[in-house]
């Protein structure tokens, strides 16, 4: 036999092989190469329940709609609370240490009453204001390079100048200058929170598109009750926007109740 021969009958069991191999690898690749989100979340004014309810709603919502990695979630009461600014830097580095600092996504949600100063935090007796300048400190010693930052607050448009970059998103409930609406004491979101999370993230095929859904569901509902337009914002996330409309494409879309 020829050493053509030879060669002829060694390749044809070999190229069989990866023929039937091949479409085998790359699902487990993709899977390898899936961004993961890790998620904190925290209810910072613990006076009123609204703040623990979205805290947490949101949360759910973001981990049926991405593929996600640690989540924590943290909230105030009348009584006290774990949901401090000493609290959310360890949540933040712990989470942020699961995470792939350059692949992954590190994502932020805050909720809370707001002032130009910044976030109220409201712990039994304890008292705290997260200033724009101290968050983005916070985040920036986290080593993770694209995040998310979605704040439901009054005047929450103070953070975005010191937030916002082409490697963090940030949203906000209102802009610099007004307050937002809906944060009684028995409801299980502000009007903000429910527009952005519960409608609007659930069906969206990205954050972008959740966001001007949103913001034209809070216009609405404050025309008909005839509060001042609060204007929701989004700036920055130009490379982190990318990142995260595969894995809400390819997601489970959640049951909505």
């Amino acid at each position: 036999m020829t050493s053509q021969s030879w060669i002829r009958r060694l390749c044809a069991p070999l190229v069989a092989l990866i023929l039937i191999v091949g479409p085998l690898v790359s699902p487990v690749r993709a899977i390898e190469d899936a961004r993961k989100v890790g998620v904190v979340s925290f209810g910072l004014f613990g006076d009123q329940g609204v703040f623990r309810a979205e805290a947490t709603g949101a949360a759910q919502v973001v981990a049926g709609r991405f593929e996600t990695g640690a989540i924590d979630v943290q909230y105030n009461s009348k009584e006290g609370g774990s949901a401090t600014i000493e609290a959310l830097t360890r949540s933040l580095q712990v989470t942020a240490n699961r995470l792939d600092a350059e692949k992954d996504v590190l994502f932020l949600i805050l909720t809370s009453h707001g002032s130009p100063d910044g976030l109220a935090i409201k712990a039994g007796r304890l008292t705290q204001t997260l200033t724009p300048s101290r968050l983005a400190g916070i985040l920036a010693k986290t080593g993770v390079r694209h995040k998310v930052v979605v704040i439901s607050a009054c005047y929450s448009g103070v953070f975005i100048q010191r937030l916002a970059n082409p490697d963090v998103l940030v949203i906000t409930a209102a802009d610099a200058n007004h307050p937002s609406f809906g944060c009684q004491d028995k409801a299980k979101w502000t009007y903000f929170g429910d527009a952005f999370f519960n409608v609007a993230l659930r069906r969206a095929v990205s954050l972008k598109d959740a966001f001007l859904d949103a913001r034209l569901l809070v216009r609405k509902r404050e025309l008909r009750e005839q509060f001042e337009p609060s204007n929701p914002l989004m700036a920055g996330g130009e490379n982190v926007q990318p990142l995260l409309v595969a894995r809400i494409n390819g997601s489970r879309q959640p049951s909505r109740h």
